[in-house]
């Protein structure tokens, strides 16, 4: 499950014991050789489906990545852009992460990384794609249609926002299960330590991901089979705004 190069057990607990913020901080420079980290086919199945929707003589000028982390998608949105790739995030060690690897990547598009909170960002109207995956965990429902009203903000009008979900797993699936057994658990944590460490699984679905995109405005569009396996049940989801 761990690459040999990723965090040990002691150093997860250390991340699970502090703030999200500080455990982002601290286990940063191997968050990569975990398991968390959105897999390569599915940022690349993501990257496809913006150039395949991308009207021609019409190119990405801009493209935000809210709650970037190490940068994993910037990587694939620099090649598409023409101007510049933005990552914001709350935590100063992802950022640094993301800096080192994004400035690396293929592509000429200036890069901007942004410490901030995804629920107030400071954007309006700039932004041709807006992407997020892997993140959804750290918003909590009642936070959702802020988000969502953040992300059409910082969008120009015929723009879209571009991410990556799935469906419930059945009941009788082991994974439902152990996602399960994970919430309980860290609903538990949350209620007994502070500062609270937010991260919780099984959150924007498919469909109901659908309905808080449509509440605003946008246009939806989920687009299945476009990951290989093992990712095949992955839902690539593109809302544009008016």
């Amino acid at each position: 499950m761990y690459h040999p190069e990723g965090p040990t057990f002691v150093e997860l607990m250390r991340q699970a014991l502090a703030s999200t913020e500080r455990g982002y901080d601290l286990i940063a420079p191997k968050f990569d050789y975990t398991p968390f980290r959105t897999p390569d086919p599915v940022l690349e199945a993501m990257a496809r489906a913006i150039e395949r929707d991308t009207p021609a003589g019409r190119p990405v000028r801009a493209a935000l990545d809210v709650c970037c982390g190490t940068g994993a998608a910037m990587t694939h949105l620099r090649a598409l852009c023409t101007e510049r790739v933005v990552g914001l995030d709350f935590s100063q060690g992802m950022l640094d992460e993301a800096r080192r690897r994004v400035n690396a990547a293929h592509g000429a598009a200036a890069v901007e990384l942004v410490r901030g909170d995804a629920l107030a960002l400071p954007f309006d109207s700039e932004f041709d794609v807006v992407t997020c995956v892997g993140a959804f965990g750290h918003i909590v429902p009642e936070d959702e249609d802020r988000f969502v009203g953040g992300i059409a903000r910082a969008l120009r009008p015929g723009c879209r926002f571009v991410s990556a979900t799935t469906e419930m797993p059945p009941l009788t699936s082991p994974t439902w299960w152990m996602l399960r057994t994970f919430n309980a658990v860290m609903r538990v944590r949350n209620a007994l330590l502070h500062p609270q460490f937010i991260m919780y699984y099984l959150t924007f679905l498919w469909p109901k991901v659908r309905t808080r995109l449509e509440r605003h405005g946008f246009r939806v569009e989920a687009l299945r089979g476009a990951c290989p396996t093992p990712f095949e049940h992955a839902i690539i989801v593109i809302a544009t705004k008016p």
